[in-house]
């Protein structure tokens, strides 16, 4: 890592009778050490809550006791809006980001908030309604990457080619995990305070609160106020709310804290219960009682009992997958199910408007490519979606046309009847038609030979013949 002039040995927060407070002139001396011996811009992760708050109130805190000319290098404050966010943290942002931007212009500081989200093809209902992927669990959590860590991920490697290398400001804290406590010691560089980012070449990652303990988070929010304006006791607040009104505003040794609380995404069924969002309705959001049960609900179709009926078993790569003791793994939704959901979804996103009707929990570039999934590459040839969003919100969007002219109902069923005559799996001969289509007109058509070779590469078993094949392996490995 170059820098301007020789390297300054940073200040080091030792473990010391000294009170967190007593430290924070420690902390601002070494963040404005590192702000101004290197010449690249700061990425500042802000999430709303007391951790990222508290590393962004120290680094405002260090660069604002600059003079005016030093503040010479951007640094930008990011916050991840996966949009099924908990509402509550969704207004908590906003209001923050606002007031940040407004506060930061008026007092000439190099800070600039803004809010990143997921591309379309990485959002949550396109992929779980659209797509079929299950509600995600601790074994298969595949919302984080796309809803959170590509959206920042993105932003970041923008800024590392604009300047060579970024330095990532995280309010993360060491004892809380150790998977991340060793991460973060292997990307350690000897005496140095920064540590390679693992992941993303050009970033440094700095943590200023890595060796603060709950209390101290709570401390310092308690007795600093927000230099932007936000009211640190309304975030206690939240908290207090999502924690069943324990009190997280830790004033002396004899008071609990809360360091487990944890806001995140109102659909999140990889916990087995959402207390937090339970909390914040016995508190008195009671708006939010239809989301929760959407949020249940979602979270029983994880039942193994009920998988057989809302999940296919073929998965989407054309795989089927037997374990050696003969149990069929089932995969994503069928299609059949996902109309269900959207369906649900949307009776559910009505509810909640009779609180505040300008509320949304599905957008319409969502809807629009979820139609388009499901007519391209789940046989949807009904073209279902347009009359289940009419049907239960009793409104009319403008729905994208094709150019091509697709196969419909009428279609469908003449081909059902063709290919029971020839005993061909019917959805095989879907694929094949909707490959061509999805090709046609096209000048070069090369694409369209590789796309029939995976499509006749499926595996076409009937499921009839998979329970056979799975029953038969279960048999074999009791005798063995």
């Amino acid at each position: 890592m170059k820098t301007k002039s020789k390297k300054k040995q940073a200040a080091k927060l030792e473990d010391s009778p000294k009170s967190t407070l007593e430290s924070i002139q420690d902390i601002y001396k070494e963040i404005q050490d590192l702000y101004e011996q290197y010449d690249y811009p700061w990425v500042i992760g802000f999430s709303g809550g007391k951790d990222s708050t508290t590393a962004l109130q120290l680094v405002w805190g260090a660069i604002e006791k600059l003079p005016t000319s030093k503040r010479s290098k951007p640094i930008y404050v990011i916050s991840s809006d996966t949009l099924v966010e908990t509402p509550v943290i969704v207004d908590h942002i906003d209001e923050s980001l606002d007031l940040i931007n407004a506060k930061a212009q008026e007092l000439k500081m190099p800070i600039k908030a803004q809010k990143l989200s997921p591309i379309l093809k990485d959002k949550f209902w396109v992929n779980l309604l659209g797509r079929g992927y299950p509600a995600p669990n601790s074994a298969f959590r595949w919302c984080t990457e796309r809803l959170k860590i590509n959206a920042s991920n993105r932003f970041i490697l923008d800024k590392v080619a604009e300047s060579g290398e970024v330095i990532l400001v995280l309010g993360v804290r060491r004892g809380e995990s150790a998977t991340r406590d060793q991460v973060l010691n292997m990307h350690q560089v000897s005496g140095f305070k920064m540590a390679r980012h693992g992941q993303l070449p050009g970033a440094w990652v700095y943590m200023p609160i890595e060796h603060f303990t709950t209390n101290d988070i709570w401390t310092y929010l308690s007795q600093i106020r927000s230099p932007w304006g936000a009211d640190n006791r309304q975030l206690a607040a939240m908290y207090r709310s999502a924690q069943s009104g324990e009190c997280p505003l830790v004033i002396d040794t004899s008071t609990s804290s809360c360091g487990s609380s944890r806001f995140g995404c109102w659909v999140c069924t990889v916990v087995d219960r959402d207390r937090s969002m339970e909390a914040m309705i016995d508190s008195g959001e009671e708006w939010m009682e239809p989301l929760l049960d959407f949020r249940d609900w979602l979270s029983e179709t994880q039942n193994p009992e009920v998988k057989a009926e809302q999940r296919e078993y073929r998965g989407r790569d054309g795989r089927i997958k037997i374990t050696d003791s003969g149990k069929l793994r089932y995969r994503t939704y069928t299609l059949e199910f996902s109309k269900a959901m959207i369906r649900r979804l949307l009776e559910t996103e009505k509810a909640v408007q009779e609180y505040e009707s300008e509320f949304q929990l599905i957008g319409i570039d969502e809807l629009q490519e979820i139609r388009r999934l499901w007519i391209t590459e789940r046989q949807d040839w009904e073209d279902s979606l347009p009359a289940i969003y009419a049907d239960v919100t009793g409104k009319k969007i403008e729905w994208l046309d094709n150019d091509v002219h697709t196969p419909g109902e009428l279609e469908a069923k003449i081909l059902e009847q063709v290919v029971g005559d020839e005993d061909v799996p019917m959805p095989l001969v879907q694929k094949l038609l909707d490959a061509e289509w999805q090709n046609y007109g096209l000048r070069r058509r090369t694409s369209i030979h590789k796309e029939v070779e995976k499509i006749l590469n499926y595996d076409w078993r009937s499921f009839e013949q998979v329970q056979e094949d799975a029953a038969q392996l279960a048999l074999l490995d009791e005798t063995e």
